[in-house]
């Protein structure tokens, strides 16, 4: 074979696989969403549309990623720092801070669960120091702002951790010949942070960022564990409509709105956060 023509052969699996596992249930969702008996037709997304839990759950999801996504890149930022600076114990930290990256999303839904149900610990701990007189029902339908906080705290201590490793790895390719010239020139640690790390670290940035937020669109186990149905959220519906109501086709439009987001907070971020020349490493 040519060296004209490796590049390619060697792109072929990777196209294969996308085209079996991405291209084609693309195609048969939105055939699913938008076809009738009497062929093409708008009613399965009117049918999503008009659902009362519909506007619920698309402002749910979008909130939620909105809040999680920053919390967890501050995070994330703050302990790849601490691990990259380390002298001794790096490795030691480093597996601590990604101890529920081997947990799944429902594990994790039932640890916060065990804290926040009515028999948990938090209920254990407040009435232990003489706070409350009897167990509180933080998790119960007419408290949706406290299960919408408990999946927020839940999402953020377990996935966190996948920020932090991007970063980590990310960090670990700025030569470090500019931090030296920048402490010669007599630059602090946060104008080395801000001129040198972060535009450096844009590239992982980017990443980490767009598998985070599209995590984020989909996160389900840890709602049906802390919330069941209470918080409604997109991709709680899809397995609605598909599993528990059986229509295909709504179910399918929901896949498709996600879709849709998912595709414009990628190309959000690959237009934000453009990678310059000079921070090409």
């Amino acid at each position: 074979m040519t060296p004209r023509f490796l590049p390619y052969a060697l792109l072929l699996p990777a196209t294969l696989f996308l085209l079996v596992f991405f291209l084609y249930p693309f195609v048969q969702i939105a055939v699913l969403a938008f076809s009738g008996p009497e062929g093409f037709t708008l009613q399965h997304v009117q049918t999503m549309t008009s659902h009362w839990k519909f506007g619920t759950a698309l402002t749910n999801t979008i909130v939620l990623a909105a809040i999680v996504v920053p919390i967890q890149l501050v995070m994330a930022l703050s302990m790849a720092s601490i691990v990259t600076k380390l002298k001794t114990g790096r490795s030691a930290i480093l597996y601590i801070f990604t101890i529920p990256l081997g947990l799944s999303d429902l594990a994790a839904g039932i640890i916060w669960l065990a804290i926040f149900e009515q028999s948990g610990f938090l209920n254990s701990v407040l009435y232990g120091l003489g706070i409350i007189e009897q167990p509180i029902l933080f998790l119960g339908y007419q408290n949706i702002w406290v299960i919408f906080l408990a999946v927020i705290l839940a999402e953020v201590w377990r996935a966190t951790a996948i920020v932090m490793v991007i970063l980590v790895s990310g960090m670990g390719l700025i030569p470090r010949e500019y931090y030296e010239a920048a402490e010669v020139f007599g630059a602090s640690p946060w104008k080395r942070f801000v001129k040198i790390t972060l535009p450096m670290l844009r590239p992982s940035l980017q990443s980490a960022l767009i598998l985070r937020t599209l995590a984020a669109f989909e996160v389900f186990a840890v709602v049906v564990a802390l919330g069941g149905t209470t918080l409604p959220v997109l991709m709680g519906e899809t397995f609605q409509w598909q599993f528990a109501l059986q229509d295909r086709n709504v179910a399918s439009a929901y896949a498709l709105v996600i879709l849709a987001i998912s595709i414009a907070s990628t190309l959000f971020f690959l237009r934000v956060l453009r990678v310059p020349k000079e921070a090409r490493i």
